[in-house]
C-alpha cells in the first residue's frame, strides 16, 4: 500500500507540472495593409515622343535660264505669298516677246489679205470669172494664215510667261531661309539646287508614333463608349524636352493618323496641329506630346505594389474576404498611370486588396487587415481621427 501511494503521488506531481508548463499557442494572424477599391472616373492620356514638322515648305527654283540681277529679300525674314524674291535678267525674254508680237502682226496682215481675196473670189466663182480651183486655193491660204495668227498668239503667251518667270516670287507665306545664290549667278530652269526655302511655321505639325495595338484598343474603347470624350478632336499638350518642364503655351489637337502600319516597328504615325504665333517651335525639334483621349468611367486604380505577376505573365492580387482570409484574384492591368495600375477586369467595388505584406500571405491564410491610405504608402487610414497614422 505504501508503494502504490508513492507512485500515485509521483504521477500526480508529473501531471501538475505539465499543466503548469502549458501547451504551445497558435501564432497570431499576419498583419497586412489593404486598400478598398472603388470605381472612379480616370482620364486616359498617352504620352508619345515626336518631332515638329513644318505645315508647308516651298523650295524656290528658277523656271527660266538667266543671270540673277537682284535679290529682293532679307534672309530669315517673313515673306508673303506672291512677293518677289529674285529678278533674273529679263532682256532676252522681252526681246522674244517683241518678236512674237511682230510675228502676230505679220500673220494678221496676211490673214486679212487672204480673207478679202477669198471674199472677192467667192462672188467671182459664181459668175465663172475665176475657176473653182483658184477659189479653193485662196480659201486654203486663208486657213493657213488664220492658223499662223493662232500660232503667233500662242508664241506671245509663251514669251510673256517666260518674261514673268524672270520675276521669282514666293509661292507661300512664311519665313525664308538663306539664299544659295547672289547677284550675278547663272541659274537654269528646273535646276536641282534651290535658290531659297520658304517655311510656314504657324501652325506647325507634330508627328508622333503610337503602337498599333494600343491605338486599336483605344479606338475600340472610344467606339464602344467606354471612354467618354466631349471633343471632336483629341486635345494634345506639348512638352519641349522633359514632361517635368512647363508645357508649351498653346494646346493643339489631333488631326489624323496614317492609314497603314509600319511593318518594321508595328507603329502608326499620328499628327497633331499646334498654333505657333511667335515661331517658338522650329521644324525638326524633338518633343513629347500628351494626347488626352477622354475619361474612362467605372475604372479601378490599384496600387502597383498590390499587383503580382505569375511566371506565365498573368497578374493577380491578394484579396481579403470579410472573414479575414486571403485569396488570389486574377486581374487585367491595362496601363500604368502614376504609381497605380488601371485594372479593367478581375476586381469589383468594395474589394480589399493587400498592398503591404504581400510576401507574407498565402492562399487561405488568416490575416489582420489594416486599412492603408493608397495615396501615401505606409500610412494607415485612421477613420476615427479623420487622417492617416503611421503603420506600426
Amino acid at each position: 500500500m505504501a508503494t502504490v501511494a508513492i507512485l500515485f503521488f509521483a504521477t500526480g506531481c508529473d501531471n501538475s507540472g505539465a499543466e503548469a508548463q502549458g501547451s504551445p499557442q497558435a501564432p497570431p494572424p499576419t498583419e497586412v495593409g489593404v486598400v478598398t477599391l472603388q470605381p472612379q472616373s480616370v482620364d486616359i492620356a498617352t504620352e508619345l515622343p515626336g518631332r515638329t514638322t513644318a505645315a508647308r515648305l516651298a523650295e524656290v527654283r528658277p523656271q527660266v535660264n538667266g543671270i540673277i540681277q537682284k535679290r529682293l529679300f532679307t534672309e530669315g525674314a517673313e515673306v508673303k505669298a506672291g512677293q518677289q524674291l529674285y529678278q533674273i535678267d529679263p532682256a532676252p525674254y522681252q526681246a522674244a516677246l517683241d518678236t512674237a508680237k511682230a510675228e502676230l502682226a505679220r500673220a494678221e496682215a496676211a490673214a486679212n489679205s487672204a480673207r478679202t481675196k477669198a471674199a472677192r473670189y467667192r462672188d467671182l466663182v459664181k459668175s465663172r470669172a475665176v475657176s473653182q480651183q483658184d477659189y479653193d486655193d485662196i480659201a486654203a491660204t486663208l486657213l493657213e494664215n488664220e492658223a499662223a495668227v493662232a500660232s503667233a498668239k500662242a508664241s506671245i503667251r509663251t514669251a510673256q510667261i517666260n518674261l514673268d518667270y524672270t520675276r521669282v516670287n514666293s509661292p507661300i507665306s512664311g519665313r525664308i531661309g538663306r539664299s544659295a545664290y547672289t547677284e550675278g549667278a547663272l541659274v537654269t530652269a528646273n535646276q536641282t539646287q534651290v535658290l531659297a526655302t520658304v517655311t510656314q511655321l504657324d501652325p506647325i505639325y507634330v508627328d508622333v508614333t503610337q503602337s498599333s495595338s494600343e491605338l486599336f484598343r483605344l479606338r475600340q474603347a472610344l467606339n464602344k463608349g467606354r471612354i467618354q470624350s466631349g471633343e471632336t478632336k483629341a486635345p494634345v499638350t506639348l512638352y519641349v524636352g522633359s514632361t517635368e518642364d512647363a508645357p508649351y503655351a498653346h494646346q493643339g489637337e489631333l488631326q489624323f493618323s496614317e492609314v497603314s502600319v509600319d511593318e518594321t516597328t508595328g507603329s502608326v504615325r499620328l499628327r497633331a496641329t499646334f498654333p505657333n504665333p511667335a515661331n517658338d517651335l522650329l521644324p525638326g525639334l524633338f518633343v513629347r506630346a500628351k494626347i488626352d483621349w477622354g475619361a474612362l468611367e467605372n475604372a479601378f486604380m490599384v496600387p502597383q505594389q498590390a499587383v503580382v505577376r505569375r511566371p506565365d505573365g498573368s497578374a493577380f492580387v491578394w484579396a481579403v474576404s470579410p472573414d479575414q482570409k486571403v485569396s488570389q484574384k486574377t486581374v487585367k492591368p491595362e496601363r500604368a498611370i502614376g504609381d497605380k495600375w488601371l485594372v479593367t477586369e478581375g476586381v469589383a467595388a468594395g474589394d480589399r486588396v493587400v498592398v503591404e505584406g504581400v510576401q507574407k500571405v498565402a492562399p487561405g491564410a488568416q490575416v489582420n487587415a489594416v486599412a492603408v491610405d493608397s495615396e501615401k504608402p505606409g500610412d494607415v487610414a485612421d477613420a476615427g481621427n479623420g487622417g492617416p497614422r503611421q503603420a506600426q
